[in-house]
């Protein structure tokens, strides 16, 4: 008899998955060009670029540098605002069979709610809130290092929408579960973890940084042992899902991260080398659970066997 293979995941009961292959914000644009590659309903889910209330502009250029196994990007969160995305984008993906989330961040309290509550409507299955930005009224600090602040801005944020509400945290924090904790007990529905790790590069010739914001976040395989240890220590603190980001680029990567806690990851800057990943990680998860006989995937979820 073959076995039929159950690769869906839960994140709340109105946010089921396919498969828990999701695209990581900043990498996948609003899925236009992608979409000329491959079929996105093949994916899990679809996260937007970050959204704002406003029209962004980004950092000045270069905004993009190559390291050994990793990428240092600058982009400066650039976008075209949270009400062009509804208007001129939000309609395009809608023709897809997948879960869109939308990335959104502030830099005030108000901006995130105000945004939050443009997002919630039909077309959005979930918001996805990055808290790795600087609150201009408190000095600058990010909203996503101090767990009081963050407790306070997701519960307003909550208060304006009944989309499931997944938090992107900041690695750079001294306890992550801390944050994590705060984040569950004001009302989030999941955990991202995590966003990139602050980097830089230098030219030794010109003597200069090689990137125009002078530095940037790194992501890929570069960060994945930070990330899966992240992912472990969250899963130990809290009850709700936790989306794993950082250096997956292949089954196995995707495979380690459930084991350690992971209900889904999104994948990020190994897309821009090889747009097609996507659908390539899913069929080898299904190849995976066929050659260990496992019936489903969200079977392995925290499974990890430190015995």
């Amino acid at each position: 008899m073959e076995l039929i293979m159950d690769t869906t995941v839960v994140i709340t009961p109105s946010l089921t998955l396919k498969n828990p292959i999701m695209s990581a914000s900043g990498t996948f644009a609003y899925g236009e060009e992608f979409s000329e590659i491959f079929d996105l309903s093949l994916m899990g889910a679809v996260v937007t670029k970050g959204l704002s209330l406003n029209p962004k502009k980004g950092n000045p250029t270069p905004r993009v540098f190559e390291t050994p196994c990793g990428l240092i990007n600058a982009i400066g969160l650039e976008n075209i605002g949270v009400d062009a995305f509804v208007r001129e984008r939000l309609p395009f993906l809608r023709q897809f069979d997948v879960p869109i989330i939308a990335n959104f961040f502030g830099s005030v309290l108000e901006e995130y709610e105000q945004t939050a509550e443009k997002l919630n409507i039909d077309g959005i299955s979930a918001l996805e809130m990055n808290v790795s930005c600087p609150n201009v009224k408190k000095g600058g600090i990010e909203f996503g290092k101090d767990p009081g602040t963050l407790f306070s801005l997701i519960s307003k944020v909550r208060s304006v929408t009944d989309k499931p509400l997944l938090i992107k945290l900041s690695p750079m924090v001294t306890d992550i579960c801390e944050m994590a904790l705060a984040a569950q007990e004001a009302g989030a529905d999941a955990i991202t973890c995590a966003n990139t790790i602050p980097a830089m590069a230098i030219d030794e010739e010109t003597r200069r940084p090689v990137l125009g914001n002078i530095t940037g976040g790194l992501s890929g395989p570069a960060i994945k042992p930070v990330s899966l240890k992240l992912v472990w220590d969250v899963h130990k603190c809290v009850r709700i899902p936790i989306i794993a980001s950082g250096g997956i680029v292949s089954y196995r990567d995707v495979i380690q991260f459930i084991l350690a806690g992971a209900t889904a990851v999104e994948i990020g800057s190994a897309a821009l080398r090889d747009p097609l990943c996507f659908s390539r990680i899913i069929r080898d998860i299904e190849d995976y659970l066929a050659r260990h006989s496992l019936e489903r995937i969200s079977d392995l979820i925290g499974k990890l066997d430190v015995s």
